[in-house]
């Protein structure tokens, strides 16, 4: 899926990801002192924090030295906030404790034994995230080595992530947005399909257009979209009916603006990875008499005779923390709890329940006070998510020791260069210098990690903003501003 794409902030709002409002800088605040002694660090920052603007608000913050471990400041550092994408910051930290930087996530073809049905293969999906349509050529084509030519039943086993592929906690407009697709077994182009929507003549519909042309014949549209005029507002929603292939367009872009792109969940994602599979077969000249997709797990499980695997954890935390692609962090929770009870799944609870367990558990083997969060998923996407500052900062400062230390900093995005901060601090003495994860949802807005300040030993921090009544981006101004400070600390 490719995820960058210009988005005005109605449809950023509704692809999860903040549109951000031009809020102008101060005049006395840009001309402060260019060095800031750590004394002088409270005042410099609740002059922040204290603001008319922000005061109904709640904030969260805590600073300390990488080294030393030395809190510089702390706001409400022990208060529980809603983290937003701040949540992958400890389930990454987990997972990757656990499974190790190498750990790869395996999709196999299996040939059954019993032969009275003909050939039966089944496909066992094991969550992998990064799965495309390459991979399911790449499949085929194995099998097609095999000189099997006829599958008499091919069977999907969408059965290793056991119970229900949403989250209960998530709102509705969130499930049917490509940022919160389902989490199942068995997973293609990261469970979300597309569409360009393109401004036509003032008084026109937008012309909407799907990514894969396949589809077209499959949805229902409703546009009820518009092309306005040079100087006229821009907004879009797009969203899908939960139970049917309806998609709905709403909102406006200017006439002569650039396509935008926007993306929805799968309303059955297991069914749409066995359709395509089986084209994938067809085109490689397999025939396949018959398919089915099985919940529950196997007792024959057969002879393996083909497989993928995805790329390293590594890669998959980039896409986890750099990008913030809620899908990655959801799966690798998943496959961590999978991992670690799979003795006792029978008895643990669903994928999403013994995932959560075996994040808590690995956290705590890290040393992050269990008091201090409370996960109802591994991406951050559900409001039930409750983190305080202070087991955030524990986990970073954790993490820095680590023996997965690097691997860990490296999936963070890096402010002015890389992942969701490319567009902040760039072509600033701070560019380069931030490695921190985002987050945004409505009313909570988030950024934490490291910092490098020129004149100051490393810091860790975290900042949470819950609450507010004031537009996201001038929320996210304020934490940046914030961020200005740090980096203006002085050892003096």
């Amino acid at each position: 899926m490719n995820k960058t794409f210009r988005l005005s902030v109605g449809l950023a709002i509704l692809l999860g990801t903040v549109g951000i409002q031009s809020v102008p800088v101060r005049a006395q605040e840009s001309q402060g002192p260019v060095q800031l002694c750590p004394a002088d660090l409270e005042t410099a920052i609740e002059s922040i924090t204290n603001r008319p603007e922000f005061r109904r608000g709640h904030w969260g913050i805590l600073v300390q030295t990488e080294q030393e471990q030395q809190t510089l400041y702390a706001q409400n550092a022990d208060r529980l906030f809603i983290p937003a994408s701040n949540a992958k910051l400890l389930t990454s930290a987990a997972v990757l404790e656990e499974l190790g930087a190498d750990f790869r996530i395996r999709t196999a073809v299996y040939q059954l034994s019993s032969q009275s049905q003909g050939t039966v293969l089944r496909i066992a999906g094991r969550g992998d995230p990064s799965l495309t349509d390459q991979d399911l050529q790449d499949l085929a084509q194995q099998i097609r080595d095999r000189g099997i030519t006829r599958i008499d039943l091919l069977i999907g086993d969408d059965s290793y992530f056991q119970g229900g592929a949403l989250n209960p906690t998530w709102e509705w407009e969130d499930v049917q947005a490509g940022y919160g697709t389902p989490v199942n077994s068995l997973i293609l182009n990261e469970n979300a399909i597309g569409v360009t929507l393109t401004p036509q003549a003032v008084g026109q519909p937008l012309q909407i257009e799907w990514i894969d042309p396949a589809e077209a014949g499959q949805w229902q549209v409703i546009n009820r979209s518009i092309t306005v005029g040079a100087n006229a507002p821009e907004f879009v929603r797009v969203g899908r009916d939960l139970n049917q292939k309806v998609l709905y367009v709403e909102g406006q872009l200017r006439v002569g603006a650039a396509l935008e792109r926007a993306w929805v969940s799968i309303p059955q994602p297991a069914q749409y990875f066995m359709q395509r599979f089986g084209q994938t077969l067809v085109a490689n000249g397999i025939q396949v008499q018959q398919s089915l997709i099985t919940n529950s797990p196997v007792t024959d499980e057969g002879e393996e005779i083909a497989a993928v695997e995805s790329p390293p954890l590594a890669e998959l935390l980039v896409e986890a923390n750099q990008e913030s692609v809620n899908l990655y962090a959801e799966t690798l929770l998943r496959l961590l709890g999978v991992q670690s009870f799979r003795n006792e799944l029978s008895d643990a609870g669903t994928a999403l329940e013994v995932g959560i367990r075996a994040v808590e558990a690995a956290l705590t083997r890290l040393g992050i006070d269990p008091t201090g969060y409370a996960l109802a998923d591994g991406s951050g996407l559900s409001r039930r998510n409750l983190i305080s500052p202070e087991a955030t900062v524990q986990t970073l400062q954790s993490m820095a020791r680590s023996p997965n230390a690097q691997t860990y900093r490296n999936s963070l995005p890096v402010a002015g260069i890389s992942g969701t901060l490319q567009n902040r601090f760039q072509n600033t003495p701070i560019q380069g210098r931030l490695q921190a994860k985002t987050g945004a949802l409505t009313n909570a807005v988030s950024l934490s990690g490291y910092l490098e300040p020129t004149n100051h030993p490393a810091l860790v921090f975290s900042i949470t903003a819950n609450q507010y009544n004031q537009p996201l981006g001038q929320i996210q101004q304020g934490i940046d501003e914030i961020i200005k400070r740090l980096f203006r600390l002085t050892s003096c």
